[in-house]
């Protein structure tokens, strides 16, 4: 399942602990915008693991699933690049 994930975190701490998790998942494309490919199951542990972090009184994060059609009509204007799913990453 390849998703969009925002996120807005009034604490910067929490920033950086969200922000951390998303990057076990995928690369982010913006400040607080990251592209995700997981699978059902993974994406719970996802899911949990921002939970753990997050006060929702506070904070918010949204999941955007998208279609391989929809993933394939992206259009990047100025910075930023295309991720492409099939491709292999190397998480350090």
């Amino acid at each position: 399942m390849n998703m969009i994930v925002a996120y807005d975190i009034a604490d910067p701490k929490r920033i950086a602990l969200v922000a951390r998790i998303l990057k076990d998942y995928g690369v982010r494309v913006q400040k607080s915008i990251f592209e995700v490919d997981v699978n059902g199951g993974v994406f719970a542990v996802m899911k949990e693991r921002v939970e753990q972090v997050i006060i929702p009184a506070e904070d918010g994060v949204k999941y955007f699933p998208l279609c391989r059609k929809c993933i394939g009509m992206v259009e990047i204007i100025g910075q930023g690049f295309y991720t492409n799913p099939d491709e292999e990453y190397y998480i350090y």
